[in-house]
C-alpha cells in the first residue's frame, strides 16, 4: 500500500511538473517581426486580470489560477499556482512596461509537497549579469535588455500583440532560466476559432520550433480577450499535455459566455 502510495505520488509530480512546463514552452518574444520593441507614445497597456486553466495528462488534471496586478508604482505583478493531492507550486514575478517592453526585475517559483524547489531570477536594469538560482545554486548569467524572465515572457507577447496585431514573422525568444540564457522561436501557424467552455472564440495559433522532431508545443491567443492564452498543446515522448481556459476576468469584467 506505501508503495502504491510512493508511486501515485511520484506520478502526480511527474503530471505537475509537466503542467508546469506546459505554460512555458510556448513563451513570448523579445522581438517581433525581427524589430527590436521601443518605447511609444500611446501604446496599448496591459490590463489586470485573472484567469484559470483547466490542464490535463496521464489522465489526471488540476485547475492552474494566474492573476495579474497592477500597482500604483507602475509595477505588475503575476501569480500562478496550482496543487493536486501532495504536490503543488506558486510563482510570482515583477515587472514595468516602458512603451511597448517588459522590463522585469524578479521571480520567485517555490514547489510545495513532493515537489519542494526553489527558482529565482533577479534583473538589474543596466548591468551585465543578472541573477539566477538553481537547485540552491546562484548563477551569475549574461543579461542584456531584451531577457526575460519564464512568467515576463507571456506578457510580453501579450504586449506586443496589443500593439500590432497582425504577425507575419517569426518570434525570438530570450529566457533567463535555471543556469542558462536560452533562445526560442515561435511560428505564427494560422487564425483558427476554437471551441472553449468559455464559448467559441477567434485565435491566433503559434508553434514553437524544437531541435527535437518528437517534441511540438502549440498555444491559441484570443485577441477579442487582450490575446490571453485560451488554449495551449505540448506533446513530448508522444504523451500530450493540454490546458484550455475556464474562467477569465480582464479589468474586473468577465468574458465569454460569462457575460450571458
Amino acid at each position: 500500500m506505501a508503495m502504491q502510495f510512493l508511486n501515485r505520488g511520484f506520478s502526480i509530480r511527474k503530471l505537475l511538473v509537466a503542467l508546469v512546463w506546459l505554460f512555458y514552452t510556448l513563451a513570448a518574444p523579445t522581438a517581433l517581426g525581427g524589430k527590436e520593441p521601443t518605447p511609444e507614445t500611446g501604446a496599448a497597456l496591459l490590463k489586470p486580470y485573472t484567469a484559470q486553466y483547466k490542464t490535463s495528462a496521464r489522465g489526471m488534471s488540476l485547475t492552474l489560477k494566474r492573476e495579474l496586478k497592477l500597482g500604483q508604482n507602475g509595477v505588475y505583478t503575476l501569480t500562478n499556482g496550482g496543487g493536486i493531492l501532495i504536490v503543488g507550486f506558486k510563482e510570482k514575478c515583477q515587472f514595468r512596461v516602458e512603451g511597448t517592453r517588459v522590463i522585469p526585475s524578479s521571480y520567485v517559483y517555490q514547489g510545495t509537497g513532493l515537489m519542494n524547489r526553489r527558482r529565482e531570477v533577479h534583473f538589474t536594469e543596466g548591468a551585465d549579469t543578472l541573477r539566477s538560482l538553481y537547485k540552491d545554486k546562484w548563477y551569475d548569467l549574461p543579461y542584456t535588455e531584451n531577457t526575460l524572465d519564464r512568467m515576463s515572457q507571456q506578457e510580453q507577447l501579450r504586449l506586443l500583440l496589443l500593439n500590432d496585431p497582425t504577425p507575419t514573422d517569426d518570434v525570438v525568444i530570450t529566457v533567463a532560466d535555471g543556469k542558462r540564457v536560452k533562445d526560442y522561436t515561435l511560428v505564427f501557424v494560422a487564425e483558427e476559432t476554437l471551441q472553449t467552455p468559455l464559448g467559441k472564440v477567434d485565435t491566433l495559433h503559434f508553434k514553437r520550433i524544437h531541435d527535437n522532431p518528437d517534441r511540438k508545443s502549440d498555444t491559441w491567443v484570443a485577441p477579442a480577450w487582450d490575446f490571453l492564452m485560451v488554449k495551449t498543446i505540448h506533446i513530448e515522448d508522444g504523451k500530450p499535455v493540454e490546458g484550455i481556459i475556464t474562467g477569465a476576468t480582464i479589468d474586473g469584467k468577465k468574458i465569454g459566455s460569462q457575460t450571458k
